[in-house]
C-alpha cells in the first residue's frame, strides 16, 4: 500500500506562561479552518485513541507545565494531529526559549485548499515569531538543510544553503528555514526585509496578509515538490532573496 502523503506544519512562538489560552486558541483555530474536524482525542499506550472528556480544563493544565500534549480527531484512516513542546533556551535563536507546535494532516484536495488557513489559524492562536507547513517529502530535503553530518556541518541535498542550528541565529525573529507556505509575524517580516515592493513581486503575488499584521506567503502554487524543477528554482531564488533566514546574513 503507498503511505499516505501529508502536509508537515511547524510553528514557532514564545514560551507559554502558565495558561494563556494559547493552546486551546490553536485547537479551535484549526478545527475552524478544516470543518467538521474535531481534535478531541490522545492516543494510549498502545497507540490508540481515546477521548479526551474535558479538554478545554485538559489544555489548560497542560498549558502549566509549558506543552500542547498530542491531540488528534481519532480517525485511524485519516489521522490529523497536533502537539506543541517547550524548546529550552539553549536550543532557541537568541538564547529565548520558545513554543513549537507541529501539527500532521493528510494532503489531499480540502487540507491543500485550507492549508493557508490553516498555518494563519495556528500561527495567529500561537502568536507565533514565524511558521510553516511543506508537504513531508520535501520537508525531508530541507531538514538536511539544518542536519549536521558525523563530519560536522549540514551536508544538503539540491543545491540547497546550509543553514544554522537553531540555537546559533541571533533573534527568535529570524526564520530558521523556508517550505511551502510560510508565515512571518509582522516582527519577522522586518527582520528578512520584507516586503521590498521593487523586488518581492513574486512573493507578494501568492501573499497575504494576516489579523497580527504577518504575512503568508506561499513559494508555490502546488504544494512543494522539489522533484519539480520549477519548485527547486522558486525555494533557491527565495533563499537568495532572504539571506537573513537560516542567519547567514543580516540583511
Amino acid at each position: 500500500m503507498t503511505p499516505r502523503k501529508r502536509l508537515e506544519l511547524n510553528v514557532y512562538a514564545p514560551a507559554l506562561v502558565r495558561d494563556d489560552g494559547r493552546t486551546l486558541a490553536v485547537v479551535r483555530g484549526v478545527e475552524l479552518a478544516l470543518p467538521g474536524l474535531r481534535l478531541e482525542w490522545e492516543l494510549d499506550k498502545e497507540g490508540r485513541p481515546v477521548e479526551v472528556p474535558r479538554r478545554e480544563a485538559w489544555l489548560a493544565e497542560a498549558a502549566t507545565r509549558g506543552k500542547l500534549p498530542l491531540l488528534c480527531n481519532g480517525d485511524e484512516s485519516y489521522p490529523v494531529t497536533i502537539s506543541g513542546l517547550r524548546r529550552f533556551a539553549s536550543a532557541s535563536a537568541g538564547g529565548q526559549p520558545q513554543f513549537q507546535v507541529h501539527a500532521k494532516l493528510p494532503l489531499d484536495a480540502p487540507v491543500i485548499t485550507a492549508a493557508s488557513t490553516v498555518l494563519e489559524a495556528v500561527t495567529e492562536g500561537a502568536r507565533a515569531y514565524w511558521g510553516q507547513a511543506t508537504p513531508d517529502a520535501a520537508a525531508v530535503d530541507i531538514a538536511y538543510q539544518i542536519a549536521p553530518t558525523p563530519e560536522g556541518p549540514p551536508s544538503p541535498r539540491r543545491g540547497l544553503p546550509a543553514l544554522k542550528l537553531f540555537q546559533n541565529i541571533r533573534s527568535p525573529e529570524i526564520p530558521y528555514y523556508l517550505g511551502w507556505l510560510n508565515f512571518w509575524s509582522a516582527a519577522a517580516a522586518r527582520a528578512i526585509g520584507f516586503p521590498d515592493p521593487a523586488r518581492d513581486a513574486e512573493w507578494l503575488s501568492r501573499a497575504r496578509r494576516t489579523a497580527s499584521g504577518g504575512w503568508v506567503v506561499q513559494l508555490t502554487e502546488a504544494p512543494l515538490d522539489l522533484d519539480d524543477p520549477s519548485h527547486l528554482d522558486a525555494l533557491k531564488r527565495a533563499y537568495e532573496r532572504f539571506p537573513g533566514i537560516g542567519g547567514r546574513l543580516v540583511p
